[in-house]
């Protein structure tokens, strides 16, 4: 059942989906991805299928699944994974930025005058030539996996600073397969105009990120030329967007020591000036990429308390949040051999994952003579999160995203969310 459906299991009534093809018997729960975390009144199970609610009985008192209750959710298709039905196709169209963040993945090292300018990847910009040998390796890779349906991110650098790649990527996608699209950008240089037509393209919704509070993202964020503020031109580009298009919005909190103690004043400045209802908002620490930016917030009890605090502000004020669910293999970088995804620079090289795009020795092939042979690409193919150092161990980052998980389920059931 889906994560808003999340019932119990103690009738039979309760399982509202058609039994779907089981995970094979004696699988590791662990292994498909599978948690299972307690609650303060109830057991929440969270599996590649969805969510659902258990009773006490249901569970051992070792804090395991009765073989009856494994079963029950096998049957309803709650440890299966879900069917890929489309092609995830990452685009780099530029990998020049206007920002100058000091914790981008995609810096090479820090701005040693304490600057605004970072050195960052070799500048390359999305070109038609290219274009047309990413749609044609994209029609390959499609067909030979049966997918008809294609689904593109717009990425960078900052994806905007090459506008014509967009819109040109985009429109002639549409002429390979049904095609839908999402971007990350900065929204620095997002106009009314160029909202609505990207959205006539194709276009659903934007990611974008605020570093804390306007005094701290203004600290953070800033102009790469000029070291300039962002935060209300930001703010200002969204709104102008919203009114001519129906996009919607993927507004990422950054949170690190200096960003901590303004998140919750963020929340409530951002009710005020956005419409909630149009924006999902969620919260990352940020983690060290290797670029000598130190993050010192660790995942602690005060963090995950914090979490939990934010959330429920936000859901309060209307905004969605991202909901938990069991760990999920990457469509795009999950599978050593790109078999649902792709990530292309903006020159054609593949990567395996947005972190190493752009970044030299890291390349897995091009677009024109496809993946290079698993051997050689071994050691280069890097799946999500594998380049984050949190200076911590598995089991205390694993702890941190179990008490948050559970607070929010508990609090979505607890108010009718579910």
């Amino acid at each position: 059942m889906s994560i808003d459906q999340a019932t119990g299991i103690d009738r039979a009534t309760d399982i509202d989906r058609q039994p779907a093809p089981a995970a094979p018997a004696g699988t590791d729960l662990a292994s498909s991805g599978a948690r299972l975390l307690r609650g303060e009144r109830t057991w929440w199970f969270l599996g590649p299928g969805g969510v659902a609610r258990l009773a006490d009985r249901h569970v051992t008192p070792e804090g395991s699944l009765r073989p009856e209750a494994e079963q029950r959710l096998r049957e309803s298709g709650m440890l299966t994974p879900a069917t890929v039905r489309a092609y995830a196709l990452t685009v780099l169209t530029s990998t020049h930025c206007n920002l100058g963040c000091g914790y981008c993945f995609q810096n090479t090292a820090q701005d040693l005058a304490g600057g605004s300018r970072p050195p960052r990847i070799a500048r390359t910009r999305l070109t038609s030539e290219t274009i047309t040998s990413i749609l044609g390796f994209t029609e390959r890779r499609m067909a030979a996996v049966g997918l008809e349906k294609l689904r593109i991110l717009l990425f960078g650098g900052e994806p905007l600073l090459n506008p014509r790649g967009c819109l040109e990527l985009l429109e002639r996608a549409a002429d390979i397969a049904p095609t839908s699209a999402w971007m990350i950008s900065n929204a620095t240089l997002l106009t009314p105009s160029l909202a609505r037509r990207l959205h006539d393209r194709g276009l659903t919704s934007v990611q974008v990120t605020f570093d804390g509070d306007r005094d701290d993202h203004d600290r953070i964020r800033i102009g790469r030329a000029d070291g300039s503020g962002t935060f209300d031109k930001i703010v200002r580009n969204i709104v102008k967007a919203t009114e001519v298009t129906p996009l919607r919005w993927t507004l990422r909190v950054n949170v690190s020591q200096e960003t901590f103690h303004g998140v919750d004043a963020l929340i409530d400045r951002l009710a005020g000036a956005l419409d909630p209802a149009r924006c999902t908002l969620y919260f990352a620490r940020i983690g060290d990429v290797g670029v000598g930016y130190a993050n010192s917030l660790l995942h602690t009890g005060e963090l995950s308390a914090a979490f939990t605090r934010w959330q429920r502000r936000a859901l309060e004020l209307g905004f969605a949040v991202n909901r938990p669910g069991g760990r999920k293999t990457c469509v795009t970088c999950g599978h050593t051999d790109g078999r649902y995804g792709a990530v292309v620079s903006a020159d054609g090289t593949l990567a395996s994952c947005w972190e190493t795009a752009g970044k030299p020795d890291w390349e897995v092939g091009t677009v024109t003579d496809g993946y290079l042979p698993g051997a050689e690409t071994a050691d280069r193919w890097i799946a999500c999160q594998d380049l984050y150092s949190y200076d911590e161990d598995a089991r205390t980052l694993a702890r941190f995203r179990d008490t948050v998980d559970t607070a929010l389920l508990d609090h979505l059931h607890e108010t009718g969310r579910l």
